[in-house]
């Protein structure tokens, strides 16, 4: 993976058209952002995009939403630039061809096998220890009970919606859909895949049937049979952060996802010790976001839930607990009824809200945190919202009631255009090309000693250095550094001077 800043967006959702249309916007003639990204993750393309959660229930995984376009069309994006798809390796839709066959024919169908029944896991039925064990992050347990046409009663496993069924991802008619999507993105030139949800996929009783030993061992065959078709493979976990560090040594990458709220956290309560002992311990196998199309993660900096007083998180709870109630008060009240039990469709471990209303639309603030996440090692990823300082879309919102929407917006062209005018974005950006751009970023990083209230980072190759300085009390800070023997100091506030 080139070692560039990567976008992350919906297809229809950045311009409202489709994968030529994108394409356009990235790597056309006097295309707005050309050349402005290393990589793209496009969210879930496939047919349909607009199921029960936004393309993560697809109901055909190797067939490209038409109204996109189709493979072809991603074959093209994927000569200008790299392209990451999702394989949703635990669930598929209720309407999947594969599911309304097994609904027709039940245990006769060639599918049954397929879909994870409460029996596949339960043959000799389950206690309430066995229940009460399982781990999900939504209210209930994780069951459906469906009538097949025949008359037979089911009780399907289905993690998050009742319209996702639960994959058995070791029968070997599961092996065989995971591999075909496998084959479907490799002939596509798509160099890169995130595994949605697979923590989930394997399930045993007595046991969280959330990352066990099982899991890991999946993880590994699955990476073994990407790495096969020349992909590699970016594992999607929110977790206790000790098991991020031990899910990165086994896979090619993993997301920071203990950033963002640490990146908050320094913010709010004027230090930056948390985050500096996250910057000591935290894999460099990662992709480092502050948004994505989910919520602001608090799990994975908050205590391990199966032993809170052995395993404490990276910031004590009530302040955990204090953080998200100053995203809620940033953000005027938007995110907290978009959280929670005040909207639908939501994991309980994150707070939905976009990261410029999170920082209360403070543009030197936002600023900081982006240049805090492209200095960490890794490769970074901005969100198409986060990318153009998008506010929460309270609209959006009030029409579907999905709290995660708050952060889905629909840009046209004109409100690219619109956004792309803001000293903000514009500003952004030019930090964008000075992490794409700057050779130092490709030598040693190194985390410097500094006050508790202020954070120091350094990146030297050679005679190349850039470093970085945030005081999270007064934010004061400086970025400066050395390239070619011509040094420069870039200010979030104002034209970068070169010195």
């Amino acid at each position: 993976m080139k070692n560039q800043v990567q976008l992350i967006t919906y297809v229809d959702r950045l311009g409202g058209g489709g994968l030529r249309d994108l394409r356009a916007l990235l790597s056309g003639r006097d295309a707005p952002l050309a050349g402005l990204f290393g990589g793209v993750h496009l969210l879930p393309f496939f047919h349909r995009i607009d199921g029960a959660d936004a393309g993560f229930d697809p109901i055909d995984h190797t067939r490209v939403d038409e109204r996109l376009g189709d493979w072809a069309d991603v074959r093209a994006l994927a000569q200008d630039i790299d392209v990451m798809a999702d394989v949703i390796v635990n669930h598929m839709s209720i309407e999947s061809p594969q599911f309304r066959d097994y609904a027709e024919h039940g245990d006769t169908s060639p599918h049954a096998g397929l879909f994870l029944t409460f029996d596949t896991v339960f043959p000799h039925g389950a206690t309430e220890h066995d229940l009460l064990a399982i781990y999900r992050p939504r209210p209930g347990l994780p069951f459906t009970t469906t009538t097949l046409q025949g008359g037979e009663r089911k009780i399907l496993w289905t993690t998050f919606t009742p319209q996702q069924v639960d994959i058995d991802v070791r029968h070997p008619s599961g092996q065989a859909y995971l591999d075909g999507i496998l084959r479907t993105l490799a002939d596509a030139k798509v160099s890169m895949v995130r595994l949605d949800a697979v923590g989930y996929a394997i399930k045993r009783a007595g046991q969280s049937c959330f990352m066990t030993p099982e899991t890991f061992g999946f993880i590994a065959e699955f990476a073994a049979m990407a790495k096969a078709q020349g992909i590699e493979v970016l594992v999607e976990i929110h977790a206790y952060h000790q098991r991020q560090i031990e899910i990165a040594r086994a896979v090619d990458w993993v997301y920071d996802f203990a950033l963002p709220p640490l990146v908050l956290h320094a913010f709010s309560f004027h230090t930056a010790e948390p985050l500096k002992r996250w910057i000591g311990m935290r894999p460099h196998n990662a992709l480092t976001v502050l948004d994505t199309h989910d919520g602001i993660g608090i799990i994975d900096i908050g205590a391990d839930a199966a032993d809170r007083t052995g395993h404490p998180g990276l910031v004590p709870d009530d302040e955990l607990d204090q953080l998200v109630e100053r995203i809620h008060t940033n953000s005027r009240g938007h995110s907290r009824r978009a959280t929670g039990a005040a909207a639908s469709n939501l994991d309980l471990y994150q707070v939905n809200c976009s990261f410029y209303d999170a920082l209360a639309r403070d543009d030197r603030a936002y600023l900081l945190a982006r240049a805090i996440q492209f200095f960490l090692p890794g490769v970074p990823q901005v969100y198409y919202v986060g990318l153009l300082a998008g506010e929460n879309d309270m609209a959006l919102l009030s029409r579907t009631g999905v709290g995660r929407d708050i952060n889905r917006s629909h840009y046209s062209r004109t409100d690219i255009d619109a956004a792309l005018a803001k000293p903000v974005v514009q500003r952004l950006i030019e930090l964008i090309r000075l992490r794409n751009r700057h050779p130092a970023f490709n030598g040693e990083f190194e985390l410097r000693a500094s006050d508790a209230d202020t954070l120091a980072m350094r990146w030297h190759a050679g005679d190349d250095e850039v470093q970085l300085e945030v005081n999270f009390r007064t934010l004061a800070h400086r970025l400066s550094g050395c390239t070619h023997g011509v040094g420069f100091e870039w200010r979030f506030d104002e034209a970068s001077v070169v010195v």
